[in-house]
This record gives structure tokens, C-alpha cells and sequence, in this order.
């Protein structure tokens, strides 16, 4: 889910446009103050900047067309300013654009061909992740739901960020997590897990017994990996809401904890006890906690990784979720996802450095609480 798409694009196309058309303005601004300027100044010597310019943002055709414009120039100026009086200062001017063409021409052959392959790699990182997260849908059972993914923008690699929502006959189970790491280890391992998730979440009988079961899944899978098995792990939440219940089950594995919407605040649901991340239960035990909170109709629920708590300001510091999350409009899950994804863009300035998921679910009012 994107909700600021659209201002984004406008602005990086405006942007875009304007890098466009910067070499063309440089050569207007070099060529009036040749003109303009006393002969001597020798300004039309940074007509060469021109095509070097050039090469950062248009292909090599454009390049080596600036690079003429700026050689035609030149020599207007030889003629208008009187060529034979000053004609090793032009000749060298020219040559000095003819060399600064060629290269630029070579370096945005290069630059084209590393933004190809780029493009490339960003196409299979998304590509993959939209296979591993797959659209979530707006409504189960009596609960409305919605899900939000953040790429990290600087970044063409996938994250290991995975989530999933599922209706099954103990009620609506979820899982949202974090995978150690980054790059195709990390998204074979949140694959793994989150296949896992699609098949026993709906045959075992309690959050407990399907956090065993995931962690000794992932175990078998991280044996056949390279490396110590033990380095690849995950933190993750799972979270359970009984469809003729106003409880809410959780199990922590190692995961921030998810937040609480209520008339009157929000707080933090942090575990009684702590229980091991997936495939750490071999090393640590794996003694599983269930901690049940009242989840009342209107209650709201935000679920996250730790990219979010990780965004950091200019100064270095995090990202204060709860200080944040205090002041949000809580009326529906869409518009939580908004006013989270806003404020981790203004904070960070745009520059988020990691990964980001987050699953709101909201439990919807019943006819009696309606009409109360």
C-alpha cells in the first residue's frame, strides 16, 4: 500500500525535468556571459562543462549533441569577439570541448548501462517480494485489516520483512516478522517461514504449539543453508483474535511489541515473559509465553517490524512510535497505516534506511455496540 505514490512520483518527475534540462541552462548562462563579459575573462572556456554535465543525466546521442552545440558556440564567439587576434586561445577551447565530449560521451555510455542493470535487479527485488507478500485482504471475519510494505528507498535489495493474515476455525491468525539480514538468504528464509504459517496455522490448536512448529520447520530449513545454521534467525509476533471472542492471543518471539488502540490512549502490549526468536529454541528453550488482552469492538490493534522504531531524524535519533501514535486519528486501519507511513517519512526526511511492514487490524463495532 502507497499512499503518498502519487505526490512522490510528481515530485521525482518535476525533478527529473529539471536535471533534464540543467546542462541546456549552463550552456545558456555560459554563452550570454561570453558575450557579455570583457574578452579576456575567457568564459566560453566553460562551455566544456557542458557535455560532462550531460553525461550524468541524458544518453550518449544527447551528449555528444551538447558537446557540438558547445563547439558551434565557441566558434561564434571566435568570430564575433575577433577570431584572428586571439586564435590559439579558441583552437585550445575547442580541443578542450572535443576531449571533454568524447569523455562524457564514454561515461554516459557507462552510467546507462549501470542504471540497466540496476533497473534489473530492483524488477526481481520487487517482483520477489510482491510473490512473498501477497495482497492483503481489506476485511476477515468481523475484523477490518490492511497491510503496509516499505522497500528501503536507497536500497535495490530485498529485506527480509515478511507478514500474513489468516481465517481459520480458532479465529484470525497473524504473523508479521524480520529475518536476519538482508539480500536472497533472508527472503528464502522469510519465504520459508511464512509457507510454513499458510499450512499449520490452520491445524494447530494454540499460538504456542504453531510457534514450535515454525521454529522447528525453519531449523530443518537452515540446515541445508551454508554457514552455522544458528546465524539465521527471526524475530516475529503472532497474534490471534477469536471470532466469537473479545480477546486478543499473542506470542512474542523477540519482536517489538505491537501497539494497542483504545478510547482513551494507546499502549504498548509488551509479553510477560520473553520467548526465543523462530530457530532459536534449540539454544534457548522453547518455552513459548500466550499473553491474552481484551480486544473489545472499536479496539485497534498495529503490528510492525523494526524498521519503524529504527527510523532515525538528521540527529541520529529514533523514530518515537508511541509519542507519535498518541496523536493519530485510530478510526479505521487505512488511515493508521497513513498517518504512520506520513510521519516516518517526516521524520526520516524522506530517507527511510530500512525495510518497513506493518498490519493494522480493527475490530469492527457489532450491531449491539452500534446502536449503544
Amino acid at each position: 500500500m502507497d499512499y503518498f505514490g502519487g505526490f512522490r512520483r510528481h515530485k521525482g518527475n518535476l525533478r527529473e525535468e529539471l536535471a533534464l534540462l540543467a546542462p541546456l541552462v549552463l550552456t545558456a548562462i555560459i554563452t550570454v556571459l561570453a558575450f557579455v563579459a570583457p574578452s579576456y575573462l575567457y568564459f566560453s572556456r566553460f562551455l566544456s562543462l557542458a557535455p560532462a554535465f550531460a553525461a550524468s543525466v541524458w544518453p550518449v546521442v544527447g551528449t555528444v549533441a551538447i558537446g557540438v552545440l558547445a563547439a558551434a558556440i565557441e566558434v561564434v564567439i571566435a568570430v564575433a569577439t575577433g577570431y584572428p587576434t586571439e586564435s590559439r586561445t579558441h583552437l585550445f577551447t575547442l580541443a578542450v570541448i572535443a576531449g571533454a565530449t568524447v569523455a562524457a560521451a564514454y561515461a554516459s555510455h557507462v552510467r546507462q548501462q549501470r542504471e540497466q542493470t540496476l533497473a534489473d535487479v530492483r524488477s526481481v527485488a520487487e517482483t520477489t517480494q510482491k510473490v512473498l507478500l501477497r495482497p492483503m485482504p481489506h476485511r476477515l471475519g468481523r475484523l477490518d485489516i490492511e497491510a503496509l510494505y516499505l522497500a528501503a528507498a536507497a536500497q535495490a535489495r530485498v529485506g527480509g520483512d515478511f507478514y500474513e493474515a489468516l481465517e481459520t476455525t480458532h479465529g484470525l491468525r497473524l504473523i508479521i516478522g524480520d529475518v536476519r539480514g538482508k539480500g536472497l538468504p533472508a527472503v528464502g528464509m522469510a519465504s520459508a517461514i511464512v509457507g510454513c504459517f499458510r499450512e499449520a496455522a490452520y491445524d494447530e490448536p494454540d499460538l504456542a504449539r504453531l510457534a514450535c512448529r515454525l521454529d522447528v520447520s525453519i531449523n530443518r530449513y537452515t540446515l541445508l543453508l551454508p554457514g552455522d545454521h544458528t546465524e539465521y534467525f527471526a524475530t516475529a509476533l503472532l497474534a490471534e483474535i477469536p471470532d466469537d471472542g473479545s480477546t486478543l492471543e499473542i506470542v512474542n518471539c523477540g519482536h517489538p511489541p505491537p501497539l494497542l488502540f483504545r478510547t482513551g490512549g494507546v499502549r504498548e502490549v509488551t509479553p510477560t515473559a520473553p520467548s526465543p526468536p523462530i530457530n532459536m529454541g534449540a539454544l534457548l528453550g522453547k518455552d513459548y509465553r500466550i499473553d491474552t488482552v481484551p480486544f473489545a469492538a472499536e479496539d485497534q490493534l498495529l503490528l510492525y517490524t523494526d524498521g519503524v522504531t529504527e527510523t532515525r531524524d538528521h540527529t541520529g535519533a529514533f523514530f518515537p512510535l508511541v509519542q507519535h501514535a498518541a496523536q493519530w486519528n485510530t478510526d479505521s486501519p487505512s488511515q493508521l497505516l497513513e498517518q504512520l507511513h506520513r510521519d516516518l517519512l517526516r521524520y526520516s526526511r524522506g530517507r527511510l534506511d530500512d525495510d518497513i511492514a506493518a498490519i493494522a487490524v480493527r475490530a469492527a463495532a457489532t450491531k449491539a455496540s452500534a446502536r449503544t
